[in-house]
């Protein structure tokens, strides 16, 4: 499609089918930071909001959140997908100050540099171990047998759910993130399927929260179980939600990290053999696999007072979704952004946020995408696609679910 193909009336930036079909728009959003950057964005699927495409802009709204909001409006979702009932789910990405900054306290020092390093041969262990078990296999899902299996062990052993429980992890968060996908929608409606799974998870963690709080342990959901906000235990909906984030969050955006990173690499097969003789590339080409995938599509913000930008008039109460892919190949901030490069320093990106909301396990991805692709570096002979590459339908979380991969792999 070329830019005489594409007009304002009509191009496409919110249809879950849209990103199972065609991935991301990144055509749509460039022709937008082109002509309209900040875009009121009217169709009959979706409530009307602000496109904002542009690197620059979702820095400037991320950074004012008495101003921007993440409650009430988390994220575009097409009028199929009925937002969540009020006083069903709570956590931190639809929490606002003073709020936010209480409860991310509960388990922020989980998730720092220094802590984060403490688990470096946990994640080394659990990648080793992974690839041994399909180290025979010639064909392989990517995504079930490798990417699936070592993000949701990391945050499976960082919470202390046994491992016979992993794979109801894995269904949770994929019904949970794509409930208007067929395949994981159980036959039913896209809010039946997320409720349900949403109650599942609440059900399970409150076994655990009750366990926990009479024998604590050195996990994650002990920390919660037993933290406090304003000198107060977690109130009951607060704290099941922050098991609910953690299950989705922890996995999710890590596990198609990983997928993009590896077809990254399949189609710039150069950028492959720059990391394979230089080990030290490792560190800035993470950054890369992140700025290229940038998992979390979109999240919105929600005025309080009119506001200003770009000579648009934001009115108190509108929506702005901001569009992260979109910023990370911003002409203005990277130049050639349409191109994987290992190598790229400096690597401004913002797929993890910025601002208040910054990704609480951003040290942690990138521990784990480090420990896999260093363990690819050595171990891997040969990799190409051995079948096409399903993407989940969601316009909310770049997911790819299957990647069947025909490969060789080192003992």
């Amino acid at each position: 499609m070329t830019d005489d193909e594409l007009s304002l009336d009509t191009l496409d930036i919110a249809s879950p089918q849209h990103y199972e079909r065609n991935g991301y728009p990144f055509r749509e959003w460039a022709f937008l930071r082109r002509n309209a950057p900040v875009f009121w964005y009217e169709r009959d699927n979706v409530d009307p909001f602000w496109a904002i495409t542009k690197h620059a802009d979702i820095i400037e709204l991320s950074k004012q959140p008495e101003i921007f909001l993440n409650d009430p409006r988390l994220a575009v979702f097409t009028n199929d997908l009925e937002p969540p009932a009020e006083n069903t789910i709570r956590h931190l990405l639809n929490m606002d100050p003073p709020d936010h900054a209480a409860y991310r306290k509960v388990t922020s020092q989980r998730f720092t540099p220094r802590s984060v390093r403490f688990w470096e041969e946990k994640v080394e262990r659990i990648t080793k171990e992974v690839l041994d078990e399909v180290a025979d296999q010639r064909e392989i899902d990517f995504v079930r047998d490798v990417s699936a299996r070592i993000t949701i062990a990391v945050i499976a052993e960082m919470l202390g759910v046994p491992r016979d429980d992993w794979e109801l992890m894995f269904r949770w968060t994929n019904e949970i993130i794509a409930p208007q996908d067929p395949e994981f929608s159980r036959d039913k409606s896209a809010t039946e399927t997320i409720d349900q799974a949403r109650i599942e998870v609440f059900e399970y963690f409150d076994r655990m929260v009750e366990e926990r709080k009479r024998k604590p342990t050195d996990d994650i959901v002990s920390t919660v179980a037993n933290g406090t906000v304003h000198g107060e235990p977690l109130p009951t909906m607060e704290l099941l939600s922050y098991y609910f984030l953690l299950v989705v969050a922890g996995n999710e955006t890590t596990r198609n990290a990983m997928t993009g990173g590896l077809l990254a690499f399949l189609e710039n097969p150069g950028e492959w053999e720059k990391v394979q003789r230089s080990p030290e590339l490792l560190t800035p080409a993470v950054e890369e696999i992140v700025r290229w995938t940038t998992p979390v599509i979109q999240f919105c913000r929600t005025a309080t007072q009119d506001y200003e930008l770009r000579g648009q008039r934001i009115l108190a109460g509108q929506s702005c979704c901001l569009f992260y892919p979109s910023a990370n190949r911003d002409e203005d901030v990277f130049p050639d952004g349409d191109v994987f490069r290992v190598d790229r320093v400096p690597n401004d990106h913002i797929a993890f946020g910025r601002g208040e909301h910054v990704c609480l396990g951003a040290h942690l991805a990138r521990l784990e995408l480090r420990a896999t692709f260093a363990a690819l570096r050595t171990r891997l002979r040969h990799a190409e696609l051995a079948g096409p590459v399903e993407r989940v339908r969601s316009s909310f979380v770049g997911g790819i679910k299957h990647v069947p991969l025909r490969w060789e792999l080192t003992a």
